[in-house]
C-alpha cells in the first residue's frame, strides 16, 4: 500500500529525523515547459541545451541556437525579447515621450519588472556552507542550507484560517539561520516593508549565524532536501486574489531561472490548504502541498529554499500595481497564459464554422447580478456570426472545465468580480467585456491591457438601470451592493464591437485560415 506524503511524514515524525527529496536524475531539458518558450529556456541553461544536443533522443533540438530572450537577461535587445507590449495611447502625463511610456510598463507589467528584482539581489548572509541572499526589501529570498525552529507553533492558539497568514512572529530570536557571516545591518537596513504579503522579513528579520559546520542530521529534527518554494498566500476562494499567488510565484520562476516541477510547495500556514483553484498546482509541482502544522516544534532544516514574491507588494505584481496608461501586452502575461495552458493540458477547440464564441457569466450572488439577464441571451443569440452560452463559475463546476471554457471564449462578457480573471487564459484575440465595472474603473480594465486582450464596459449611464442605490454593510450606498439592468440595444452595439476585433485580429484569422474583414462592426436588429 502506498501513504500519502502527509501520512509519510506524520509517522516518520515519530523518531528523530526526518529526510525529504532525493530528487530522480531526470535530463536538465526535460522540464516540460510550452515547445515555443524551450529556446528561450536553453539560451539561460546552457548546460541543458549542451545535454540536448549530445542526445539523439532530445525532442527540442530545433530550439536550439535560436537568438532569443526573455527581456530581463543581462544582453538582451529589443527584437530578440520574447514579447513587446504596444503602446499607441497618450501616457496621461506620466512620461514625456513614448520611449519613457514603453520602458515604464515594461518595467512596471512584463519581464522589465523581473530585470529590475534581479539587479537588486544581494548577499545578506554568505562564506560558508549557507547562503541567504534577497532582493531589496526582502520581497523574494533565496536561501541554502538554513534551519528554521517552529516551536513556538506549539503554543500558539490554532487560528482561523484566513488570519494566521497574516501573524508575524512565529519565528523568534534565533530561530532561524545559517552556517555564514552574517551581514546584520544589511539585514536590518531590508525591513522597511515589513508585512505579512508584502516582504519575508517577519520571516528572516531574527536570521542568526550557527555555530560549527553546514547542516548534519543530528542538528535537524527534519531536512528538506528537495527545492522548496515558500509561500503566503492571499485570498484562496476568490480567483483574482489567489492568482496573484500563482502568477507572483510563475514570476519567480523566472527570477529564480527554475522551471521544474520537481520541487515542493510549502505553504506559511498551520491548516492544510483547500480551494477550489487547487488544480493550478500541477503547473508548478508533482508532489502534495507541504504546510507549517506538520512540522509544528521541529527544527526543519531546508537545503534549497526560495521566498517567491509576494502577492501585495507595494509597486508589485498584479494587486493595486501602478501602471502606465496608453500601452498593453505583457510578455510576462502572455508566458504565463501559456505555462499554465500547456501544464494543465487545457485545449482549444476547433471552431469550425468559425463564429465567434460569447460566454456571459451569471451570478448567483447576493449583488452585481444582471436582473434582464435573460432578455440579453435572446438578443445575443439572434446574431448570426456567434455562438452563446451561459455560465456560472462557482464551485460546482470543476476549475479544469472552467479554464477549458474560457480558453475557448472569444468574449467573455461579465460584472464586475473576481470571475473576469478568467480572461488570463482567453485567446490572444479575445475581447474581455465587463458589462458594468461598479465605479471601479482600473482593476479589471489594467488586468486586460496586461493580458493584451481588449477591454470593453458600459459607456453610457442614461441606459444603465441600478436595482436600488446599494447597500454596503458599513459604507452606506455603494455601486458594488446592488443589482443592475441594461439597455438591450446598447448592450447589442457593444457587443458588435467586440465581434469586430475578434475577426479582424490577425491571430483569429490565422487560427481559422480567413481573409480579412475590411467591414465595420455589424448591426443586429433586435
Amino acid at each position: 500500500m502506498m501513504l500519502s506524503l502527509s501520512s509519510v511524514l506524520m509517522f516518520i515524525q515519530t523518531i528523530s529525523n526526518l529526510k525529504i527529496g532525493s530528487s530522480a536524475v531526470v535530463m536538465p531539458y526535460d522540464v516540460d515547459l510550452p515547445p515555443e518558450h524551450m529556446a528561450f529556456y536553453f539560451n539561460n541553461n546552457p548546460l541543458a541545451a549542451e545535454a540536448c544536443r549530445k542526445n539523439e533522443d532530445c525532442p527540442y533540438k530545433k530550439h536550439l541556437d535560436k537568438k532569443v530572450c526573455w527581456g530581463y537577461e543581462e544582453i538582451c535587445t529589443e527584437e530578440n525579447r520574447y514579447f513587446d507590449p504596444v503602446c499607441q495611447d497618450d501616457s496621461k502625463g506620466w512620461v514625456k515621450s513614448k520611449k519613457e511610456q514603453t520602458e515604464m510598463f515594461f518595467n512596471q507589467g512584463d519581464f522589465g519588472y523581473i530585470k529590475e528584482r534581479k539587479k537588486e539581489m544581494k548577499v545578506l548572509c554568505g562564506e560558508g556552507g549557507s547562503l541567504l541572499e534577497c532582493a531589496s526589501y526582502t520581497r523574494f529570498c533565496r536561501a541554502k542550507n538554513v534551519m528554521f525552529d517552529f516551536k513556538k507553533l506549539l503554543d500558539m492558539p490554532e487560528p482561523m484560517r484566513h488570519f494566521f497568514r497574516y501573524r508575524e512572529d512565529v519565528i523568534g530570536e534565533g530561530q532561524v539561520g545559517g552556517y555564514c557571516k552574517l551581514d546584520k545591518k544589511k539585514l536590518k537596513d531590508e525591513g522597511h516593508h515589513k508585512s505579512p504579503l508584502q516582504s519575508w522579513f517577519a520571516e528572516l528579520e531574527h536570521f542568526v549565524e550557527l555555530p560549527g559546520q553546514p547542516i548534519k542530521e543530528q542538528m535537524c529534527d527534519a531536512i528538506i532536501d528537495r527545492p522548496t518554494f515558500i509561500l503566503k498566500l492571499d485570498a484562496t476562494v476568490n480567483m483574482y486574489h489567489h492568482f496573484c499567488d500563482f502568477f507572483n510565484l510563475y514570476a519567480s520562476l523566472h527570477l529564480n531561472n527554475t522551471f521544474s516541477k520537481d520541487v515542493y510547495i510549502f505553504m506559511w500556514d498551520t491548516i492544510p490548504y483547500r480551494s477550489n483553484f487547487g488544480i493550478t498546482w500541477k503547473a508548478f509541482t508533482n508532489f502534495p502541498l507541504l504546510n507549517l502544522g506538520q512540522f509544528k516544534g521541529q527544527k526543519v532544516c531546508f537545503m534549497d529554499a526560495v521566498f517567491p514574491l509576494l502577492p501585495r507588494m507595494i509597486f508589485g505584481m498584479y494587486y493595486n500595481m501602478p501602471l502606465v496608461p496608453g500601452c498593453q501586452g505583457s510578455g510576462l502575461f502572455h508566458a504565463f497564459n501559456r505555462h499554465i495552458i500547456h501544464r494543465l493540458g487545457i485545449i482549444q477547440q476547433r471552431n469550425i464554422e468559425n463564429k465567434v464564441r460569447i460566454t456571459l457569466l451569471t451570478r448567483s450572488t447576493q449583488y452585481r447580478r444582471i436582473l434582464n439577464e435573460d432578455e440579453l441571451i435572446k438578443a445575443l443569440e439572434k446574431i448570426s456570426e456567434c455562438t452563446v452560452q451561459k455560465v456560472n463559475f462557482n464551485g460546482r463546476i470543476p476549475f479544469i472545465e472552467q479554464l477549458e471554457i474560457s480558453h475557448n471564449s472569444d468574449v467573455l462578457i461579465g460584472m464586475h468580480g473576481a470571475g473576469l480573471t478568467h480572461m488570463l487564459f482567453q485567446p490572444d484575440w479575445a475581447v474581455i467585456f465587463e458589462i458594468f465595472n461598479c465605479e471601479d474603473e482600473n482593476c479589471y480594465r489594467d488586468l486586460a491591457r496586461l493580458r493584451g486582450l481588449k477591454y470593453i464596459t458600459w459607456e453610457k449611464r442614461d441606459k444603465l438601470f441600478p436595482e436600488d442605490k446599494g447597500h454596503h454593510p458599513t459604507l452606506g450606498a455603494h455601486a458594488k451592493f446592488t443589482n443592475y439592468a441594461f439597455d438591450v440595444k446598447e448592450f447589442i452595439r457593444l457587443v458588435n464591437i467586440a465581434i469586430h476585433h475578434v475577426k479582424n485580429h490577425p491571430s483569429f484569422q490565422n487560427k481559422h485560415n480567413i481573409t480579412k474583414s475590411k467591414s465595420s462592426p455589424s448591426h443586429t436588429e433586435l
